[in-house]
């Protein structure tokens, strides 16, 4: 009978538990964001690494950011490199990706704005050079220097510098006398290094630089005006891409851009 009683009580407990639901432990709130990745125009360094750094101390996500010129960045995201946002200086290569249906639609839109400007070596002894139609870059640049810009071919910033120095009379009598870089901060470090005594770059870059100083802006209507458009590139990750777009028209990271010398748009 003992035997009994002690099997009954070993039972019943055993029962109870199967006779009641399991209820699942709640899930952690606010699950980690996937990290994304930024493919940012070279310009756009300093202030993207600074906002990026914002962004995950706030807990709203990890950003990975990839610098270069916009045209070689465009050319990667095409050939499948893992980029989730495209952050871009000039219309032109954020267009090309458009039409190839890389860019997620509804996601685009127009972030900054810049300024072309001419630098010299902090210490030069080169003074202000006004820019005016019919002016001129070969006493600037001496016997044997070069004028250090991102490749016209490609680099927005040559593209627009180019075109600015066709429009104003310029660019036939210095095109066999620049040095033409991989992106602009490859010709900004040219500048910095001394070795060319004039350079071509966005004004942001000046602004970065403590080793330059600015001696020209072009003046507006010289060029097609400097627009940043940024987009969300199609692909797996959309909404988190999204989300850091929305972050950099905030306040807080229009702060950051201002500092590096960018209007917003």
């Amino acid at each position: 009978m003992e035997r009994i009683r002690r099997f009954f009580a070993h039972l019943v407990p055993a029962l109870l538990v199967l006779a009641c639901p399991v209820v699942a432990a709640p899930a952690p709130a606010g699950a980690a964001e996937p990290e994304i990745v930024v493919f940012a125009a070279a310009s756009t360094t300093n202030a993207i690494d600074d906002i990026a750094a914002l962004y995950a101390q706030k807990g709203l996500g990890s950003v990975k950011a990839s610098f270069a010129s916009s045209s070689t960045l465009a050319k990667q995201i095409e050939q499948g490199a893992p980029a989730d946002v495209f952050l871009s200086a000039n219309t032109q290569w954020a267009d090309y990706l458009d039409q190839k249906g890389l860019l997620e639609k509804g996601s685009r839109s127009d972030l900054l704005r810049n300024r072309i400007a001419l630098i010299v070596p902090k210490d030069s002894k080169i003074g202000t050079i006004e820019i005016r139609q019919g002016f001129s870059l070969l006493p600037a640049l001496g016997k044997d220097g070069r004028l250090s810009v991102g490749d016209p071919a490609h680099v927005p910033v040559g593209m627009y510098g180019k075109e600015a120095l066709m429009k104003l009379g310029a660019w036939d009598e210095i095109k066999d006398r620049i040095a033409p870089a991989k992106d602009v901060r490859a010709g900004l470090a040219l500048v910095e290094q001394g070795e060319a005594p004039l350079g071509l770059v966005y004004e942001s870059d000046a602004v970065a630089s403590d080793k330059v100083r600015v001696v020209g802006i072009f003046p507006a209507g010289s060029h097609t005006e400097v627009v940043y458009p940024v987009a969300a590139v199609a692909g797996q990750k959309v909404g988190p891409a999204r989300k850091f777009i929305e972050f950099l028209k905030t306040p807080e990271a229009l702060a950051v851009f201002q500092k590096y010398g960018f209007a917003g748009v």
